[in-house]
């Protein structure tokens, strides 16, 4: 594999990661709408825990890291799609490898920084509502990166 190809094939996951976020944030403003819990504040905690000179129990640094956090996590997971693709993967398959690389990534993060308990314990409505945002992040992000890499495969 050339370093095009590896490039290549990394920022259309970040293309299509930017474009899976944009179908998650909306998709969690509607769940939100219609269930009516509060936005997430799970970024910007991560944020605060990871970024040095950041206080996770700062209020004002949560809030402030919350949708930075939020974008970045998203674009960057979506190079995980592109070397998936590197890997063999494509289509539902490597959608389907994605969200459990990204969910499961992500519960463990949040339980190692004590954010979150293991989601065995979460509420029925919290995990419910984890995992929808999150297969709609991974389905929306593996459909534009197979369209992208279309002319490729």
């Amino acid at each position: 594999m050339s370093s095009r190809e590896l490039l290549g094939a990394l920022g259309r996951g970040m293309v299509a990661g930017a474009v899976g976020t944009i179908a998650m944030t909306v998709s969690e403003r509607l769940e939100m709408a219609v269930s009516g819990r509060e936005a997430s504040q799970v970024p910007g905690q991560v944020g605060a825990h990871l970024l040095p000179g950041q206080d996770p129990t700062s209020a004002s640094d949560v809030e402030r890291l919350n949708t930075p956090v939020h974008w970045a996590h998203g674009i960057s997971m979506g190079a995980l799609r592109g070397a998936l693709d590197l890997a063999g993967l494509r289509g539902g398959e490597a959608s389907a490898v994605h969200f459990a690389l990204v969910w499961g990534g992500d519960a463990a993060l949040y339980r190692a920084l004590g954010i979150a308990d293991a989601p065995w314990r979460w509420e029925a409505g919290e995990l419910a509502s984890d995992v929808m945002n999150k297969g709609v992040y991974a389905a929306v992000t593996g459909a534009v990166y197979d369209a992208l890499a279309g002319a490729d495969h």
